[in-house]
């Protein structure tokens, strides 16, 4: 879609009204790139990306961010995506059409790079990357793609990102695509073997399912987000280990990004059946990700950030407290979640407050 070859406009965030605390505390990048990727590994490590073939490591749980050596070739990419296993391995994925969408990996905590795979389709157009957690036996990783000729591109690799097949060629309508905006158009449960991702474009949103049949994609139209080349699906997400599974959709119309009607819808079976957020969030959202501590969803967008503790069905805002000396602008800016870490334009990155959502559902 169009509004993948420009940055999008700046989106999200969090911070708690009344006495809580400021759920995101603010972080020192040392950077000023736009960051869209985020991926928290755990113990304190984390890696973030973004525009200018930027990539940055943690850890000491954000304490303090490494600028990572730019992988070769990359000084013009701009990295929508990355995954990672360990303070030593990840994925990094560009966004971009034909070539400029590329995978690159380091095995040495980002002090080298290799290119692994290069989009092989002139007219792709990257959207997403999800890796399996570190597992003895089995490393898978997925991406998703623009159509091609007609179809949706799935690339599948079950060797940790190091070679990649496509397999999968679920066929989509005209004009039908992902958006690139948060790496969570698409959501994997790799445990259960569960992976679903959320579409937009002129014939409305829809939302494919890939379970329990692993080698069928079902299709399930969602009309709650209207139809038109810049609306649909930006990111999605489902409860683990829980069935059934509830899943939550979050989107709207990015170029009209105060309209909170068509935001956010909710399923409780699997993402086969959707419907409308009875309390949508108040305007778009590009990311949207649950926090099982608190059983809270949290989503963030360019005018604010909502919660929802009722599976998706009604969200509240939450602001910044001016007596808390926390910035007016404290609860919008964001792109892309991975909690409990959140990263935005201009090179900002936010931690939630392990007490922040504890305080806000107290009140």
């Amino acid at each position: 879609m169009a509004m993948k070859k420009r940055a999008l406009l700046p989106i999200l965030l969090l911070a708690a009204c009344g006495t809580a605390r400021a759920q995101w505390q603010i972080q020192n990048s040392g950077t000023t790139a736009d960051l869209r990727g985020i991926d928290n590994v755990g113990g304190g490590v984390a890696w973030a990306s973004g525009t200018n073939g930027t990539v940055l490591r943690t850890e000491d749980g954000g304490y303090l961010w490494q600028a990572c050596a730019m992988p070769p070739g990359a000084k013009h990419l701009d990295f929508r995506g990355i995954q990672a296993f360990d303070a030593n391995t990840a994925i990094v994925m560009s966004s971009g059409k034909g070539d400029l969408s590329r995978l690159y990996k380091t095995t040495d905590g980002c002090q080298s790079w290799k290119l692994v795979f290069t989009n092989p389709d002139k007219d792709g157009f990257w959207d997403a990357v999800q890796m399996e957690p570190p597992d003895p036996d089995q490393h898978y990783a997925i991406i998703l793609g623009d159509p091609v000729d007609g179809s949706l591109v799935i690339e599948w690799s079950n060797d940790s990102g190091d070679t990649w097949h496509r397999v999968d060629h679920p066929t989509a309508l005209p004009r039908e695509e992902a958006f690139a905006a948060s790496n969570s158009a698409l959501f994997v449960d790799w445990q259960d073997g569960f992976f679903l991702f959320g579409t937009g474009g002129p014939r409305g949103a829809r939302v494919f399912t890939n379970w329990p049949s692993y080698e069928i994609w079902h299709r399930h139209s969602v009309r709650v987000f209207g139809s038109g080349s810049s609306k649909g699906i930006f990111s999605i997400a489902s409860k683990s280990l829980a069935q059934p599974y509830n899943a939550t959709a979050v989107g709207g119309d990015f170029r009209k990004p105060e309209e909170s009607s068509a935001t956010a819808a909710w399923s409780a079976d699997g993402g086969e059946h959707w419907a409308a957020a009875s309390t949508p969030p108040h305007g778009f959202r590009s990311a949207v990700a649950y926090d099982a501590a608190s059983k809270t969803w949290i989503t963030v967008g360019p005018n604010g950030t909502d919660i929802s503790t009722d599976d998706g069905k009604n969200w509240h805002a939450v602001h910044p407290d001016a007596a808390l000396h926390e910035a007016p602008d404290a609860d919008r800016n964001w792109n892309a979640l991975s909690l409990p870490f959140v990263v935005g334009p201009h090179g900002r990155i936010g931690k939630l407050d392990p007490n922040a959502l504890a305080l806000e559902k107290s009140k």
